[in-house]
């Protein structure tokens, strides 16, 4: 499991830890067991199990059926695993698909992004449309 005071992870509140991340910044001394990576196109093998879901930059996940799915399976992942949630800043999807996690795990839909951004990152859920797509998220669950 991750430390919970180590940088970028998130506690939710059934007491899972995820941690996000940039994928720009350096990778943290331990590895993801499980990564879900929020790319516009597939990243390389990191060489522990992962998945990929197509989310371009500043937009929202491509297939949001899809997104739902793998958001499940992270936070049931995060449950006994080391789960890594990530994009290239960390902030804008990182933060929109943290937030949907925390739905999952019992945050109301209106109060996730102001979750995230008080346990994860200040700036997480870049854009309008994104806070949208989690408030909304909570209806879809």
């Amino acid at each position: 499991m991750w430390q919970p005071d180590e940088p970028g992870v998130l506690r939710l509140p059934s007491g899972r830890l995820v941690r996000g991340r940039g994928l720009r910044r350096p990778p943290a001394a331990v590895d993801p067991q499980y990564g879900l990576y929020l790319l516009g196109k597939p990243l390389p093998d990191p060489g522990w199990s992962h998945a990929w879901l197509r989310w371009p930059d500043f937009r929202l996940p491509a297939d949001p059926a899809a997104a739902a799915v793998a958001f499940a399976e992270a936070l049931r992942r995060a449950g006994d695993e080391r789960v890594e949630v990530a994009c290239n800043g960390g902030r804008g999807r990182t933060g929109t698909a943290l937030a949907c996690i925390a739905v999952l795990d019992g945050v109301p839909a209106a109060e996730a992004v102001a979750y995230v951004r008080r346990h994860y990152h200040p700036h997480a859920v870049e854009t309008p449309w994104q806070k949208r797509y989690v408030e909304r998220f909570g209806s879809r669950s």
